[in-house]
């Protein structure tokens, strides 16, 4: 099934479409290369709610995952090396020699078929073949992307295998709640639901420690606002927080306010883990939605997964899917206007 627009072609020849969804109180634009939510607009706020691009060229070019779905394995894996049942895996590293976000062709870089659309959601499907990044077993992926009342853009992600894999999805929008990206997010006030997170090394790789969040500057639980400086400079968030030690029931992770907009997104999800990372590495001369120019801090992350580096961590939650299981991951986020 196609249906939608053409929004453009990859360098192999394959056709991206673009698909305009409204409903709740929202109204979006989603591609098929990515899975990605392009726009994202709330009634009675005239700026997008997400970075983006207007033009597909830019994506592949330019584009640190703005509004993908990243997988198969999101976030980091130490040296893209891991062991499944006994079997050693290398994976492909899209950063300084580990992997990332599924590796350099990973589900947030193709373009994905599209199953089923209405006006108030569509259904993306991608099959992920034995091998493909160095990844085992072939995995079979659905992403329902769904406008519902009230405010409500509603993910859900499913996968099934035939043999032992790995498989963590995240979710990468970048959300900028004021102006859509012409000034930063540092004022923005977030509340994260977690008493522990993880930190990393200088490499962003956890360091194995779960720590918990008292008397930190990671300490989220009461709502306050991103900026942090330590010596003068903005401390950088780009970190797993840690909800439960397993997936669950929905729940509310986290708590976003633009200051002066007044807009909120509520983030609720199945997941054990959340990725808050701030957007201190956007930089790009492509022009953004709307002509905006990205800078650092223009947007940031709320990534519910699984916690990165868990194939080479027994004891964080882990992402290996077993075959006649079904993974299944909802996330949804709530806005409300100010």
């Amino acid at each position: 099934m196609s249906g939608g627009k053409v929004f453009g072609t990859t360098d192999d020849g394959q056709s991206v479409r673009r698909f305009d969804i409204a409903g709740g109180g929202l109204s979006a634009r989603i591609i098929s290369w990515g899975a990605v939510v392009q726009d994202l607009r709330l009634a009675g706020h005239d700026a997008p709610l997400v970075l983006g691009f207007e033009r597909f060229a830019n994506y592949p070019l330019f584009s640190p995952y703005f509004g993908a779905v990243v997988g198969r394995c999101a976030n980091r894996i130490r040296d893209g090396r891991f062991t499944l049942e006994g079997r050693r895996c290398q994976i492909d590293p899209s950063g300084p020699a580990h992997g990332l976000h599924g590796g350099s062709n990973g589900f947030g870089r193709r373009v994905w078929d599209v199953l089923v659309h209405g006006p108030d959601f569509v259904t993306l499907g991608l099959h992920d073949p034995d091998g493909e990044m160095g990844f085992p077993g072939a995995l079979d992926v659905r992403c329902t992307y769904r406008l519902k009342i009230p405010g409500t853009l509603s993910i859900e992600l499913t996968a099934t295998c035939e043999e032992p894999t790995l498989c963590n999805l995240a979710h990468h929008s970048y959300f900028n709640l004021e102006d859509g990206g012409t000034r930063d997010v540092l004022d923005h006030r977030v509340m994260l639901n977690a008493a522990a997170y993880l930190p990393t090394d200088a490499e962003r790789i956890p360091t194995g420690v779960v720590r918990p969040v008292d008397d930190t500057p990671f300490d989220f639980r009461q709502a306050r606002p991103v900026r942090m400086e330590i010596e003068g400079e903005q401390l950088g968030y780009d970190n797993n927080f840690c909800l439960t030690s397993a997936r669950g029931p929905l729940k509310q992770a986290a708590w976003i306010q633009g200051a002066s907009s007044g807009v909120e997104m509520e983030v609720w999800t199945t997941e054990p883990g959340i990725q808050f990372y701030i957007g201190q590495h956007v930089s790009t001369d492509a022009r953004g939605l709307g002509g905006r120019r990205y800078q650092p801090y223009a947007g940031l992350c709320l990534e519910p997964q699984i916690w990165p580096d868990s194939p080479n961590r027994p004891y964080f939650p882990q992402a290996t899917l077993w075959p006649g299981q079904m993974y299944r991951q909802i996330t949804e986020y709530r806005f409300r206007p100010g």
